[in-house]
């Protein structure tokens, strides 16, 4: 039995898919590894995998059973900078049989801060499968998003994200109310769990304030894979990213991608190719402006990006080198 120390569905499915039982805990349930060391023995866990170094991997040394770990964004662009969190993920990294990073480049900084790793680093871009609702009812979605009826068609651009700071949906909107007052077909949809209460009520203060945008709850995988695929474009303005699964997956449902310059963005969208990349609220509504009005250059891109995630996205490969990764840990 494996106990993965995460909410993400689909490593859970390749570990199941082997033969394998799963069960899955959210990190943020535990505060001690002694509460850990319960659920191992009372539900007779073998091994465990960590999706966060420090978040989630920080309870598992010393506590008996062998255990991988993933990298996250979170990990490579936030935690590595706190001497304490450093300190630990070196430790949880050290008995760690294995450690999973999504690019070239995050494995070079793990091996610069842990040379150690060389021999357990493995890259394996995120794998990606969408498989959109078909029958959530786009005009019911915009009513209850509170997008007015009488706009025939109304240019929705959808952020989803986790409400935190790291994501940043503040970024854009003063720029993007002052957008719709001038053009009022124009609406930014914020979608996602509320993941820090606290900014989830600055977030929806915010919102009140603003016009042209609109908080709403996070739905079900289908649900929300079938609105990104009637949006007009998907939005990311996260302050760090290590791999977005979101813009990934808008990329495989043909919809065009306008995505905060920032490394881990830059890895997986190529400018003006697979997507946009913009440096500041001003350049993400004139980028805006350009899909708008020029259909020609939005189909080429959601045409390359859809083909990229093809090629360097493959569910399949993921499935079977995460597979195999958890046979060391027998």
């Amino acid at each position: 039995m494996c106990c993965t120390m995460s909410h993400s569905l689909h490593y859970w499915k390749h570990i199941e898919e082997a033969g394998h039982t799963c069960i899955l805990k959210e990190a943020t349930a535990f505060q001690h590894a002694s509460e850990v060391e319960d659920v191992v023995r009372k539900e007779n866990v073998d091994a465990a995998l960590a999706i966060h170094i420090y978040k989630g991997g920080r309870f598992l040394p010393d506590i008996g059973i062998p255990y991988g770990v993933i990298f996250g964004g979170t990990d490579i662009n936030e935690d590595i900078k706190d001497e304490h969190k450093r300190e630990v993920m070196g430790i949880v990294l050290l008995e760690a049989r294995f450690a999973v990073v999504f690019t070239d480049k995050m494995k070079i900084t793990v091996e610069t801060y842990w040379p150690f790793t060389k021999n357990k680093i493995h890259v394996q871009p995120q794998g990606i499968i969408t498989r959109p609702s078909t029958t959530l009812k786009w005009k019911t979605f915009l009513e209850s998003s509170g997008i007015e009826q009488e706009e025939d068609n109304p240019y929705v651009f959808l952020l989803v994200c986790g409400l935190r700071h790291v994501k940043d949906p503040l970024y854009l909107m003063d720029a993007f109310s002052e957008w719709h007052q001038k053009e009022k077909s124009v609406h930014l949809v914020i979608i996602g769990p509320a993941v820090d209460p606290f900014f989830t009520k600055e977030v929806a203060a915010k919102v009140e304030q603003e016009t042209g945008i609109h908080l709403v709850l996070e739905k079900p995988q289908k649900d929300l894979h079938a609105v990104m695929k009637k949006c007009f474009a998907v939005v990311n303005s996260s302050i760090s990213e290590g791999m977005s699964a979101t813009i990934l997956e808008a990329m495989d449902l043909e919809v065009p991608v306008l995505a905060r310059n920032i490394p881990g963005n830059a890895a997986i969208v190529k400018h003006g190719e697979t997507g946009l990349l913009y440096s500041d609220p001003q350049e993400f509504v004139k980028l805006s402006k350009r899909l708008m009005c020029c259909p020609d250059f939005k189909k080429g891109i959601v045409s390359n990006a859809r083909e990229y995630v093809k090629k360097h996205h493959s569910a399949e490969s993921e499935r079977m080198a995460y597979q195999r990764l958890i046979l060391s840990l027998q």
